[in-house]
């Protein structure tokens, strides 16, 4: 990756590692039968009866198995304590099959529709359904698929937009057709498109494939399982960004970086062609047609926003369409960065940014981000402002000669709320919790960019409990003492920080003798870099910011057990996907624990008790040693970086990504696979 400004994601609790069997069949209900219904929900065309309460199925069992099933609902939360599902606690879920058909339909009036109860009651069969046959090749099969799914925990992402104005409510609607048109242009280009006509027709299957953007598994217990797969022989995609033939080749990403002249690896290109005859296609070429409906959609938004007020937005939206046609993403980059908390009620980004989705992390991903600007930002805005041209000295110190300091002019991170996650930002098992973008070009050179920390992610209940009682299976009681459990605040400026820490320092611009961190370490370990920068810049400048009162002690301190504890999160989803590549994230966590073990700053003691009283062998967490600890961290991650030290950096991974001497992987996998990991759906409701 060749680029600094790269996501956030948020680790919140790994997955289940065993698959539950098909549980007794509930009664579909208490109370006396009343009218039967016959509904389209499940597809079956089944009758069934409407029961007087909605009992029969708890909550957390009725959204687990809604998703095996399939079917876009969503049991929000039991708001009135009754165990029973009531119509203003069910919600109808995006990016399914049916989304937006009549079979979604589940309240109307008030009440639920014949579509719910049909979907309850398919619901309580799937539940009931016996396993397909053990001992066959689909029956194993189909019970890896139904493990994959149960290490997911659907979370929901809601946005009411019954307040809204007319304008604005057509102005969603715009955006969802969008979404669509991202996501099928983000499938094709990801080989899942080429498959769909494979898949069997068992509704979990399907689920799987729509959850995880393709057949592969994606759970820490199964994403290492080749037989794992929505499709029976579990098809390999072929991503259409480069020829199939030449993906056959486990080193093709290195050989196309060899012929620097043709820029096959350049972010914003397909490359054609087969043999030595292969010339890099501009996406506007490749993806004409697509490209030109999202130019079409996007104008048509601009178009049908008339409030004066929204002047910023109308612009980036015509820019955008234009940089479609184009494939020149400067003119929408300008026209974004002209856009703030000020004037505008809307965050949108929709363009090509990241490239972890590929497998040489060199091709940009298109996406949508279409979320709600909120005001509080300012409030840390005013506080960090003042500061962060002394933030970049602090760590223009630690990385050391040769890059020196240079003037920052970053934007810190506007608060938004997501309402869609299309293409590259929708992730089966994770979510971007912060993102600093434009990742190339002149806005970002000159620090014109814009960061956002998105603040409706991670902080319902279920997640908050599942992150909590993950850290506790690890780490001692006395170390939790500073968790901030039913307080977002630490994780937000950790992601505020971690944003920031992209424009400090050695970052995209910066190159050694010529070369950018893409060329001397080559892309994803460069992205894995460039992230671990940014994270360690995070704990780093808790310490910065107290020294400045802008921090107090108590607060640091759950800034560093929430780091900690973000760590661990992702360190539990393994360090290599399925395919060998690498998990960025996954890697920098395992980094900054082993650095912070051998630093002293945290000690794993085999005997000791964690925090939840169950488990033997914990995580103990030596406040005292933690700021040194960091220094030192900050100075060897940044140092790498601003020297291009490919020696150093190889040291890193060998010993705390390619090795369980330091960093224990797999108790940590054991111990978060027993809670369900968060994946996020999607509603808009009126």
């Amino acid at each position: 990756m060749k680029s600094g400004r790269l996501a956030l994601v948020l680790a919140l609790a790994a997955g289940c590692g065993s698959k539950k069997e098909p549980q007794p069949a509930p009664d579909l209900g208490s109370g006396t039968p009343g009218a039967t219904a016959t509904g389209s929900g499940s597809g079956t065309g089944a009758t069934t009866t409407k029961p007087e309460k909605l009992d029969a199925i708890a909550r957390m069992d009725f959204n687990k198995w809604a998703v095996r099933a399939n079917l876009p609902v969503y049991w929000i939360e039991d708001t009135n304590e009754n165990k029973a599902l009531d119509p203003d606690e069910v919600a109808s879920l995006m990016f399914y099959p049916t989304s937006g058909t009549p079979a979604a339909e589940w309240v109307k009036d008030g009440a639920f529709t014949d579509a719910l109860y049909t979907a309850y009651a398919a619901i309580g069969a799937a539940m009931k359904a016996p396993a397909a046959d053990p001992s066959t090749p689909e029956g194993q099969r189909q019970a890896l698929v139904a493990q994959d799914l149960d290490q997911g925990r659907a979370t929901l992402i809601r946005t009411r937009i019954g307040a809204f104005t007319k304008e604005e409510k057509a102005f969603v609607a715009r955006m969802q057709k969008i979404a669509k048109l991202v996501d099928d242009l983000y499938e094709l280009q990801n080989g899942s498109k080429a498959l769909e006509t494979k898949l069997p027709a068992d509704a979990a299957s399907r689920s799987l494939f729509r959850r995880n953007r393709g057949p592969a598994c994606v759970g820490q217990a199964t994403e290492g399982n080749a037989a794992c797969s929505a499709i029976p022989g579990a098809p390999k995609p072929i991503f259409d960004l480069y020829p199939a033939a030449l993906q056959a080749d486990a080193d093709f990403c290195k050989k196309l970086s060899e012929p620097k002249d043709k820029g096959l690896l350049d972010h914003f290109v397909v490359v054609r062609g087969d043999g030595a005859d292969l010339k890099a296609v501009p996406y506007s070429e490749a993806y004409a047609e697509q490209y030109k409906a999202i130019a079409a959609e996007l104008t048509a938004a601009a178009e049908a926003l008339k409030d004066p007020s929204e002047a910023a937005l109308v612009a980036y939206l015509k820019a955008a369409a234009g940089s479609f046609t184009t494939n020149d993403w400067e003119p929408a980059n300008e026209a974004w960065a002209a856009m703030n908390v000020d004037n505008s009620k809307w965050y949108v980004r929709i363009a090509p940014d990241e490239t972890y989705w590929e497998p040489c992390a060199e091709k940009a991903g298109l996406h949508l981000t279409f979320a709600r600007i909120s005001q509080a930002s300012k409030e840390w805005q005013s506080k960090l402002v003042p500061v962060q041209q002394d933030m970049e000295q602090a760590i223009a110190e630690r990385a050391g000669k040769p890059y020196a300091p240079r003037k920052v002019t970053f934007h810190l991170p506007d608060f938004i709320e997501i309402v869609i996650n299309a293409g590259d930002d929708r992730d089966p098992m994770n979510i971007t919790a912060g993102q600093s973008l434009p990742n190339w070009g002149k806005v970002a050179d000159e620090g014109r960019g814009r960061t956002v920390a998105m603040t409706n992610v991670g902080i319902d209940r279920d997640t908050r409990d599942a992150r909590k009682a993950a850290a506790e299976s690890l780490i001692d009681a006395e170390s939790m003492k500073p968790y901030a459990s039913t307080k977002a605040d630490p994780g937000l400026l950790n992601t505020i920080l971690h944003e920031a820490t992209h424009n400090l320092g050695p970052s995209h611009d910066y190159t050694v003798g010529g070369k950018n961190d893409g060329d001397i370490f080559t892309g994803p370990i460069a992205s894995v870099l460039e992230e671990l920068k940014a994270q360690t810049g995070a704990l780093y400048l808790f310490d910065f910011l107290k020294t400045k009162q802008v921090l107090d002690a108590e607060y640091v301190a759950q800034g560093y057990i929430d780091g900690i504890v973000w760590c661990l999160g992702h360190i539990s989803q393994g360090m290599y996907t399925g395919d060998k590549n690498r998990k960025t994230y996954s890697q920098l966590a395992a980094i900054q624990v082993g650095f912070l073990i051998d630093q002293g700053a945290i000690t794993w003691d085999a005997k000791a008790k964690a925090a939840n009283g169950t488990d033997v062998g914990a995580f103990i967490v030596h406040g005292d040693k933690l700021v040194a600890a960091i220094k030192e961290m900050m100075k060897v991650t940044a140092g790498i970086k601003a020297r291009g030290d490919v020696k150093a950096a190889e040291a890193l991974f060998a010993k705390y990504v390619d090795s369980s001497a330091v960093v224990p992987h797999e108790t940590i996998r054991e111990r978060y696979a027993r809670i369900p990991r968060a994946t996020y759906v999607y509603a808009i409701e009126m």
